[in-house]
């Protein structure tokens, strides 16, 4: 299977520090990878530069099929090329109903006047509901955003990236503040999204990555430390030493 997205001898700089040095990796098409490592290891980098956020310095980042370059493309051209980002914060519509929230992620794209003229038709409803029933939020579409707990605010703006039909979807810090339930349903959508995209996870809670039951890479000093199964890179001498001993 060829790999949908290749990072390729990336390195960046920031007034002297080496954020990211001669980083190399690969995503295949339809995976679920979780990316590991200390504070300041390059994970925030990582997504920033995959997003067209951050230029590097040297490398490049190969995406799609066919694969074209990022480094070449805007913030936005990647975010229409198939690469969704989520952040740590749900950032969603909070005074507007979570059907609304749906749709308006239907139509990011249009130009505002498209926008403005705009009138939902049964497709773009029955697309709706099948986003809110793949989240596990199909009971809350009428209910205000602002009135959900902090996990199905996530879900809610997961399903508002799948609504731009991403091939990959990079997720920062999903488990955060999420109860027991939420975590185990976080952890059933993510692998089941990965059955059809890619599905980067940058994780510090090492209990959800082990639920994830995934390959994982760990960073650190903005290169891959060690990659393969939790149990492989954790059993890692290096992996001890510069991540899991410090706890």
């Amino acid at each position: 299977m060829s790999a949908l997205l290749e990072v390729r001898g990336v390195s960046v700089s920031f007034e002297g520090f080496r954020a990211i040095n001669n980083l190399s990796f690969a995503i295949d098409k339809a995976e679920l990878r979780a990316v590991i490592g200390p504070n300041g290891a390059g994970k925030t980098t990582f997504m920033d530069i995959v997003t067209g956020k951050t230029r590097p310095d040297a490398g490049d980042v190969i995406f799609g099929d066919p694969p074209r370059s990022l480094l070449r493309m805007t913030e936005a051209q990647i975010a229409r090329a198939g690469v969704g980002r989520k952040f740590q914060r749900p950032t969603v519509f909070e005074d507007q109903s979570v059907f609304a929230n749906l749709m308006m992620a239907l139509h990011a794209p249009r130009n505002p006047f498209a926008v403005l003229r705009f009138r939902p038709t049964s497709r773009h409803r029955d697309r709706v509901e099948d986003l809110a029933e793949e989240v596990g939020l199909a009971p809350h579409l009428p209910r205000i955003a602002g009135e959900l707990s902090h996990g199905q605010k996530q879900w809610l703006e997961i399903g508002m990236l799948l609504a731009q039909e991403p091939q990959l979807l990079l997720v920062d810090e999903p488990a955060a503040g999420m109860t027991l339930a939420e975590r185990e349903h976080t952890t059933t959508l993510l692998r089941r999204l990965a059955t059809t995209r890619a599905v980067v996870v940058v994780e510090h809670d090492m209990e959800f990555v082990r639920r994830l039951d995934c390959r994982v890479t760990v960073l650190h000093e903005g290169s891959v430390l060690a990659e393969g199964s939790l149990d492989h890179v954790t059993a890692d001498s290096q992996v001890i030493d510069v991540y899991l001993g410090r706890g």
